[in-house]
């Protein structure tokens, strides 16, 4: 295989010890570079890991001593000035001088540790070091005293990211590590010490990547009071109902301080503890002092936890720019309290989490064994974390869009090959779209919880990727069709701005369909004619329809753009593939098409759903299940909470962290809505209009098995002195007994109880922030007979606050800041200055409960990945391809292409899931095998091998620590392996390497070594080498 390792110039020195030879050092090399897991040499491998960690004394309390820096990637400050240390009057930090300064103080005592997180920042860090430091920052990680713990791109937020997007920016993380160093490059830890709130789908997706334990610092404050009290602040983390146990389960510890040093003992120049002063001679001699502080501090830490180990992280915020001043008061005050004359049964040492860890698996202890989450968050009984989970509503949803955007941009790298970053179309990348959401991953990014400047600067970067995608895309469509005219992508089509369909006369359409299966899609286009014809890429005419721009979208629009109707049809689109649809004007009147009616019909209905609408209100009355034959009384309206700015029971107001409303009975925007109608044989539309900021489409496509209802919040007035926090509620007559269900990050499905937490005695003090929690893509509720789900379109806080009720928060504007940081207000000011204009879309269905799963599940997949619109003028060409598939055939119903990507010259990353859980589906809750041979139409898969699901290590060789909970013991084994099939795909220097691996399968000896079964709510992650046919 051809490896690139000009990269990596500290790679050939890390190889240099005298008892490898030439070659052995050649095979070590192309193990560990390229984008290679490193299988294990044959040589002595580096003490790093756990078998660099420090002598421990089993008879003594051993404090684990763990220098680090949480830098933050963007907050207060941007990713770049955080790294260069600008702006430092927002506040003092600069990373590149944390490393330089570390990496110096960790050379001058073979004792001292660091550990280090934010790859994003490392990686920018290392491209611009010497040959001689990276030589020297090597070796340090090559002897475990540099550790690299979470390995992540960024150390992402848990409560409104999608799981995929975690998995892409954890991948682009470790893959970084492992290429640069290799084996000892792998963290053995996930540390996640600052994210508000922690998700069990995280928990399991770190399992999944071969993590052996997880450490965070953030919990309910009645939470860690128990725990503590209970000693169990550590517990194994059984984080998925539908997997088999040890495949998901995960060691968890919260860490005792948040992850700050022990109050008095900060000695960061951020810091204004007093240093230790240890000459006798000084009238101010500390030394006994400080010893007895901290041996107390010790112990009484020690009370909290099982073992006769115990961790002290000794750093915080951009911590270390001068790391003399820590490591020298550090090693002082080892040196003291190990040399207590009288013995104080303490032994502190420097360590790192794996080494903490090691030491708890070593005890071979029972652990309680944890099933639910650790949502929501509150620090104090009137500051729960949950208005994060809505805050900045539009940069959520383009970050939604740009992962399903970076999903396209990947598969079609794959599917066009070299010519897809250089052709017709210029250069484009998928790199630079990566990068960039690896960044908005991060907890201070797509949460919300950042400066405006920041976001901005998160939603500048998104846009660069988008730049460097769209070249990409356009050179695959024009090498698959043929066809080299220029593609317009439309960014703005939820305010009906497109100027090539608005323009032209002529013009195609070309819809990407990114899913494993057929997908039908309704597209929707701003034009200015008043009838077109529409024609499929066989050339047969399509049903369209040609309906005003509503006023709801010239009021956001203003003046960027004109159009006077939108182009309405439905588009077919094959699995991973492409139609191309050709568009004429056949008539430009100036009468146009009728104007809505006034007032809404008593009824609008397609095959599979009808509602009804109060005719006194204008609001909806009823939904019903055609198919089914359910009918559901369901209301629907838009409230707001008055944010509080504090109170006699506390100051705390709402703000970009905290909801805090001053009632718990929401307004109404208003108890009627303005109604108008547009029915056609394709649609169904009622418009709502509620005030001048708030409207809605209660709109029903044909063939529709969901109600779609899209909204439009804002400018949120807030003149009148009131911060608001806008929500959309539905109640119905659904008996939910106090029980709703929320999605884990779009995965797995978890039961909340209105004023309960599973694990302790909750006492409720916000009885509506207190209960809401992070809904990802849906949020339901049920009874015996029906139940009632609602989908979103990016990342919402919800809850069910009175029984047959759902509520979802759309957006916030609020007037005080929260006192968690950032400092300033949210109160976004949008493209004119005046508050924030936010559209999206809710998707309302009924169902029977063992049915439900069948319509939501392929639902969720579809508006995460949506397909792609591309826009050429005039007429198609003349032998212009206009429909493709990437696949043989389409995926079965339960299994969802999660990924596709480019990951070397020859090889390709693909990830396949099964998308139920296991017992949710009769029909699709069981295992279901594909044959990976016959999956691409244009590819021939000439070798395969799993990988764990971060990409950084063999399947076959990932091994991880065992541990045994309350209910008995967890045996961790390598489960679902599938061996190299066919040929094998690296060179032959490259099998000498792993000759001692397993023996490889010829095509003759496996003919169904590529058929792969996915087990219910499974992941699996293979390397293809793969040929175009």
């Amino acid at each position: 295989g051809v490896v690139d390792v000009s990269h990596d110039s500290g790679l050939v020195e890390r190889m240099a010890s005298p008892v490898l030879s030439a070659a052995a050092a050649i095979l070590l090399l192309l193990s560990e570079a390229g984008g290679f897991p490193a299988r294990a040499p044959t040589a002595e491998p580096p003490r790093c890991g756990y078998e660099s960690c420090p002598v421990t004394q089993p008879s003594m309390l051993n404090v684990h001593m763990v220098p680090h820096t949480h830098d933050d990637v963007g907050w207060l400050k941007t990713v770049d000035q955080y790294y260069y240390g600008d702006r430092n009057e927002i506040q003092h930090a600069g990373v590149q001088y944390i490393l330089d300064s570390v990496v110096q103080a960790l050379q001058q005592d073979p004792r001292r540790r660091f550990i280090y997180v934010e790859t994003a920042f490392l990686y920018r860090w290392w491209r611009q070091q010497s040959a001689e430091t990276r030589r020297a920052v090597t070796q340090l990680i090559s002897q475990g005293r540099l550790e690299l713990v979470g390995g992540g791109w960024c150390m992402n937020d848990e409560a409104t990211v999608l799981y995929s997007a975690v998995i892409d920016q954890m991948t682009l993380g470790l893959r970084f590590l492992n290429d640069t160093f290799g084996r000892c490059g792998r963290p053995r830890v996930a540390w996640h010490i600052d994210p508000f709130g922690h998700a069990r789908e995280q928990a399991s997706l770190f399992a999944q990547m071969g993590f052996d334990g997880f450490f965070f610092g953030r919990l309910d404050y009645q939470d860690k009071a128990q725990r503590m009290r209970s000693r169990t602040m550590e517990m194994l983390w059984r984080a998925s109902e539908s997997l088999v146990p040890s495949n998901a389960d995960l060691f968890t510890g919260v860490l005792p301080n948040g992850y700050n040093p022990p109050a008095g003992f900060c000695w960061d120049q951020l810091c204004d503890d007093p240093p230790i002063r240890d000459d006798p001679a000084l009238e101010d001699y500390n030394v006994d002092s400080v010893v007895k502080k901290f041996l107390q501090a010790a112990r009484d830490q020690a009370a909290l936890y099982k073992t006769n180990h115990i961790i002290m992280t000794m750093g915080s915020d951009f911590q270390y720019e001068n790391a003399n001043l820590w490591f020298k008061n550090l090693d002082k005050l080892i040196h003291y309290v190990n040399a207590q004359s009288q013995g104080s049964g303490v032994n502190v040492l420097y360590s790192t989490p794996s080494c903490y860890l090691q030491e708890l698996h070593r005890a071979n202890l029972t652990w309680p064994v944890k099933t639910d989450d650790f949502f929501p968050y509150a620090d104090t009984p009137h500051s729960f974390w949950t208005g994060y989970f809505s805050s900045r509503p539009a940069l959520k949803r383009y970050e939604r869009k740009s992962n399903g955007l970076l999903q396209v941009c990947n598969q079609l790298e794959v599917l066009g090959g070299a010519a897809s970053r250089r052709g017709p179309h210029g250069s484009g990348d998928s790199d630079t779209l990566r990068r960039a959401m690896g960044v908005a991953q991060h907890h201070d990014a797509v949460a919300g919880t950042e400066k405006q400047h920041v976001a901005n600067d998160y939603a500048q970067r998104l846009a660069s990727g988008w730049a460097h995608c769209e070249p990409l895309v356009s050179n695959v469509l024009s090498v698959l069709s043929g066809s080299v005219s220029p593609h317009s992508y439309c960014g703005s089509l939820n305010i009906s701005v497109c100027p090539v369909s608005e323009d032209n006369h002529q013009f195609s359409v070309t819809v990407y369909n990114p899913m494993g299966s057929a997908v039908s899609w309704s597209v929707r286009l701003p034009v200015n004619g008043s009838l077109y014809s529409v024609t499929d890429p066989r050339g047969q005419p399509v049903d369209s329809q040609v309906v005003p721009v509503s006023n709801f979208t010239r009021a956001v629009r203003r003046d960027r753009g004109y159009a006077a109707y939108e182009l309405v049809f439905p588009a077919r689109v094959p699995p991973l593939g492409f139609s191309t649809y050709s568009v004429s004007l056949l008539q430009r009147s100036w009468q146009g098409p009728p104007p809505p009616q006034p007032g809404a019909p008593p009824s609008i209905q397609n095959e599979f759903v009808k509602v009804t609408f109060d005719p006194d209100t204008g609001l909806l009355s009823s939904i019903s299940n055609l198919e089914t034959q359910q009918t559901l009384r369901l209301s629907q309206n838009f409230y707001w909470y008055n944010a509080s700015v504090g109170n006699s029971d506390s100051a705390q107001p709402s703000g970009a962290y905290i909801f805090r409303p001053n009632t718990s009975s929401p307004f109404p925007v208003s108890t009627r809505a303005q109604t108008f109608t547009v029915q056609t044989p394709l649609f169904q539309e009622v418009y709502q209009e509620f005030s001048p900021w708030v409207s809605q489409v209660v709109r029903l496509p044909r063939g529709g098995h969901q109600l779609e209802l899209e909204w439009t919040v804002g400018p949120i007035p807030v003149g009148d002195g009131l911060g608001k926090e806008v929500i959309s509620r539905f109640d119905s007559d659904i008996n939910s007994s106090g029980l709703f269900y929320t999605d884990s990050n779009g995965r797995e499905i978890l039961e909340r109880r209105r004023d309960f937490r599973p694990t302790w005695d909750l006492k409720q003090t916000e009885p509506i922030a207190g209960n809401y929690y992070p809904v990802n893509t849906r949020i339901f509720i049920k009874d015996g007979r029906s139940q009632l789900t609602v989908l979103t379109d990016r990342s919402q806080g919800g809850s069910s606050i009175k029984d047959g009720s759902l509520e979802l928060m759309l957006h916030r504007r609020l007037l005080q800041d929260d006192f968690r940081g950032v400092g300033e207000a949210l109160s976004e000011p949008g493209d004119y200055y005046d508050g924030l204009v936010v559209r999206g879309k809710l998707l309302v269905s009924l169902s029977p409960p063992a049915l439900a799963a069948d319509t939501h599940r392929p639902e969720a997949h579809r508006q995460a990945l949506p397909p792609l619109l591309s826009l050429q003028p005039g007429k198609t060409v003349a032998g212009q391809r206009l429909e493709f598939s990437g696949l043989q055939a389409e995926l079965p119903p339960a299994v969802q292409l999660l990924t596709l990507s480019q990951w070397d010259s020859e090889s390709v990353l693909l990830r396949l899931e099964h998308r139920y859980q296991r017992g949710e589906s009769v029909a699709h809750s069981h295992p279901v095998t594909v044959n990976l041979q016959k999956l691409f139409s244009t590819l021939e898969v000439e070798g395969v091998s799993e990988m764990s699901l971060a990409a950084n290590q063999w399947k076959e060789e990932m091994t991880r620590l065992d541990w045994r909970g309350e209910t008995g013991a967890v045996q961790y084994s390598t489960v679902s392996i599938i061996r190299w099939s066919t040929v094998h795909f690296l060179t032959l220097c490259d099998w000498l390497a792993v000759s001692d691996a397993k023996p490889l399968h010829s095509r003759e000896g496996s003919p169904s070594g590529s058929e792969v079964t996915l087990q219910p709510m499974e992941i699996r992650t293979f390397l293809l080498r793969v040929r175009r046919r």
